[in-house]
């Protein structure tokens, strides 16, 4: 995306990486009215700085660091008011239909309630992990080193193979 100015290119620039921000919505939160607020406040966060971005990194990158990173602050905010659990939408990953294989589709289901039972640092590495996002986007997204998004990589698919086995 060449980077435009003003009004006009955070309007462009938001339609390109929509995909991004449902995502996360549908990571952090299945209510529809909690999803409606965090999306506000993630394009507010992405407005407030988009004048700041210096095409450094790709602007999905970026849009990913300020997004989740607004989501995981609205969430820690949003639980001292509310008893309302986070839950994990299975749309988020769009995956195609299988219903040929009822197995496949059974341990859909499993590796998406392992996901629901993470804590918000984990569902952001698995998502940018399953998104195919490389080491070095997935560092500059989280703001870890590239060598820690793979040894915590390694970590989660360990701990999903060690409770897929278990059961």
């Amino acid at each position: 995306m060449g980077r435009e100015t003003g009004n006009d290119g955070f309007v462009s620039m938001v339609d390109e990486n929509k995909k991004i921000i449902y995502k996360i919505l549908h990571l952090y939160t299945n209510s529809a009215d909690l999803q409606r607020d965090l999306e506000q406040e993630i394009l507010l966060q992405l407005y407030l700085s988009f004048p700041k971005f210096k095409n450094e990194s790709k602007i999905s990158t970026w849009i990913y660091r300020v997004a989740l990173n607004t989501a995981i602050s609205f969430l820690r905010k949003e639980r001292k008011y509310s008893a309302n659990n986070v839950s994990y939408d299975q749309s988020v990953f769009e995956i195609a239909d299988h219903t040929e294989n009822s197995a496949f589709g059974e341990h859909l289901k499993l590796l998406y309630r392992q996901i629901d039972g993470m804590n918000n640092f984990d569902k952001a590495l698995l998502l940018l992990y399953l998104d195919d996002k490389s080491h070095r986007e997935i560092s500059q997204i989280m703001g870890i080193s590239e060598s820690n998004v793979g040894t915590k990589i390694n970590r989660l698919k360990l701990k999903l193979k060690e409770k897929n086995t278990n059961l």
